[in-house]
C-alpha cells in the first residue's frame, strides 16, 4: 500500500489528487489523507514564485506531520497581475517522496474585474467568489474556476492534469 499524504484537507484537493494517482499508477494500491499544513507564504499568494514558493512548503511541512509516507502533495493556489492589469489565476503542485520532486502549473485564467477588485482590498479569492456569486465556501466545491466556466471544468478536474504532469518525474525515473 503506498501512502500519499496531502497537504490540505479540503475534499476538491483529495479527489484530484487520488484521480492523478489512480490514473497514474493504475496497478497500485493507495491510502489517502490529508493534513493541514502551513504553507508560509501570504494567505492569498500573489506571485508565481510565491505561489510555487507555497505548495513547496506545504509538501515539506506535511512531510515534517507524517515523514512515513511515500508521496507528499501541496497544492497552492496564486494571482499574478499582468502588464496589462488583468488579474490571472492559477495553481502549482509539488509532490515529494524521498528521493524525488516534481512539480507543475495549472491553466491560467483571468479572473473578472469585480473579483480582482476585492481581492485588491486584500480580500482572498475564495471568499472573493462568495461574496460576487452569493455563495457559501466555493473553494471546496467547484471554487472559481467551476464558477466561471459553469462548471465546464470544476476546481477538481482543474487540478488534476497538474498533479499528472507533476508526477512526470516518478514515472519516468530513469530520465530524472
Amino acid at each position: 500500500m503506498i501512502k500519499v499524504v496531502i497537504a490540505s484537507q479540503n475534499p476538491v484537493k483529495i479527489e484530484c489528487t487520488t484521480k492523478a494517482f489512480s490514473q497514474v499508477f493504475k496497478n497500485e494500491q493507495f491510502a489517502f489523507s490529508g493534513v493541514n499544513v502551513p504553507s508560509d507564504v501570504s494567505e492569498q499568494p500573489m506571485s508565481d514564485k510565491e505561489t510555487l514558493e507555497g505548495a513547496r512548503n506545504r509538501a515539506k511541512n506535511a512531510q515534517a506531520i507524517d515523514s512515513t509516507a511515500d508521496y507528499w502533495i501541496g497544492i497552492e493556489g496564486g494571482i499574478a497581475e499582468t502588464e496589462e492589469g488583468k488579474m490571472h489565476a492559477f495553481a502549482w503542485i509539488s509532490v515529494m517522496s524521498k528521493h524525488q520532486q516534481g512539480e507543475a502549473r495549472t491553466a491560467t485564467f483571468t479572473l473578472p474585474p469585480k473579483i480582482a477588485s476585492l481581492i485588491h482590498q486584500g480580500i482572498e479569492l475564495g471568499v472573493a467568489d462568495d461574496m460576487v456569486f452569493k455563495r457559501s465556501n466555493s473553494k471546496q466545491s467547484n471554487g472559481a474556476v467551476g464558477i466561471l466556466t459553469h462548471d465546464l471544468i470544476d476546481r477538481a478536474e482543474y487540478y488534476r492534469p497538474a498533479i499528472v504532469l507533476a508526477l512526470i518525474p516518478f514515472i519516468n525515473p530513469e530520465l530524472y
